[in-house]
C-alpha cells in the first residue's frame, strides 16, 4: 500500500489509478479504506483515492504533536488531497463529517463536489452512541480499555454501538482489521483518543457549520432512514444548509449505507457525478 508523509506523520492510502474523476473517500472511527470494500468496485471509470486517517483503525503511529482534533484531521485531509496534486475532486464521507470542515477552515479549493453520506454534522461529533466512548478515552487507560471492549463479542455486536451500524452486520474479519492497530499499539491508542476526544463545544460546531453555506459546489446528501447514528433530520436539513444541495435517502440501511446497501449507494453516485459533470472515463466522447 502506498504511504505519503504528511506535517503530521505517514497516511497510507490506496489508488485505483486511471484517467477518470477522482473520488477521495473519508471514513469513520476507528475504521479504514476498507469501509469502501463493496462500492469501489462499482466505480469504474472512476480513480477512486482512499487515504487511511488517523482516526485509530491507522497503521502507522502519527507524530506525538500531531493535531488530531476534528479541525485538524480535516486539514490533514486537505494536505493529504494537495501532496497528491488531486484536483477536481469529489469527496465521499461517510460516518466520520469533518472533511467538511475543509471549507470552514478555507482549504475546499480543490474540492468540485462533495458526496455526504450518512455522517456527523451540525452539533452530532461525536454521535450519540458514540459519546459514551469518547467519554472512556478521556480516562486515562480508557482508549486501551476501549480495543479489549471491542474484542468481545458482545460488545462489539451490541445494537447500541457497532453492531448499530449496520442493519445486516459488519463482518467480524472486517472489524477485527478495524480494531487491531490500537489493540497492539499503545501510540496508535494515544492519536484514537487524541480524535475521539477532540471536537469542540457545541457552539464552534454550529458556527463551522454555518461557514459550510460558502459551498457553492454541488453536494449529494446520502442518508439513511434506520440510522441510529445520523438524525434523520439531519439530512434534509443538511441538504438544505448547501446552495446546491439535494437529498437522496437509502431504505433498509443504518450509518454505514456502504455496508448495507453498496449497489444503490453506487448507482446514485454515479447518476449525481454524471449529472454534475464528472463522466467515467469510459463513457468519454
Amino acid at each position: 500500500m502506498p504511504r505519503i508523509e504528511l506535517s503530521s506523520g505517514p497516511i497510507d492510502y490506496q489508488d485505483t489509478g486511471g484517467e477518470g474523476p477522482v473520488l477521495v473517500f473519508g471514513h469513520g472511527l476507528p475504521m479504514n479504506e476498507t469501509q469502501w470494500r463493496k462500492v469501489v468496485p462499482l466505480l469504474d471509470g472512476y480513480r477512486c483515492v482512499l487515504p487511511t486517517l488517523p482516526l485509530g483503525g491507522h497503521r502507522q503511529p502519527m507524530n506525538p504533536d500531531a493535531d488530531l482534533s476534528q479541525r485538524g484531521v480535516a486539514r490533514l485531509l486537505g494536505e493529504f488531497i494537495e501532496r497528491l496534486d488531486l484536483d477536481q475532486v469529489t469527496l465521499v464521507l461517510n460516518d466520520w463529517g469533518g472533511g467538511q470542515f475543509l471549507v470552514s477552515e478555507g482549504r475546499a479549493q480543490r474540492l468540485a463536489r462533495m458526496v455526504l453520506v450518512a455522517c456527523e454534522a451540525f452539533d452530532n461529533f461525536p454521535p450519540g452512541p458514540a459519546k459514551a466512548m469518547a467519554q472512556l478515552c478521556r480516562v486515562p487507560g480508557g482508549a486501551w480499555l476501549l480495543t479489549r471492549l471491542m474484542g468481545i463479542p458482545a460488545f462489539r455486536h451490541n445494537r447500541a454501538g457497532y453492531g448499530g451500524m449496520s442493519l445486516h452486520g459488519i463482518p467480524d474479519e472486517i472489524m477485527d482489521d478495524w480494531f487491531a492497530p490500537a489493540t497492539s499499539s499503545r501510540a496508535i491508542r494515544r492519536d484514537l483518543a487524541k480524535f475521539a476526544t477532540g471536537a469542540p463545544d457545541r457552539k464552534t460546531l454550529l458556527a463551522w457549520s454555518e461557514r459550510l453555506r460558502e459551498f457553492d459546489r454541488p453536494v449529494l446528501v446520502v442518508w439513511a432512514t434506520e440510522d441510529r447514528l445520523m438524525p434523520r433530520e439531519h439530512g434534509p436539513r443538511l441538504a438544505k444548509l448547501y446552495p446546491q444541495g439535494r437529498l437522496i435517502e437509502i431504505a433498509d440501511s443504518s450509518t454505514l449505507i456502504p455496508e448495507d446497501q453498496p449497489e444503490r449507494l453506487a448507482d446514485v453516485l454515479t447518476d449525481f457525478l454524471v449529472q454534475t459533470g464528472a463522466k467515467p472515463t469510459r463513457h468519454a466522447d
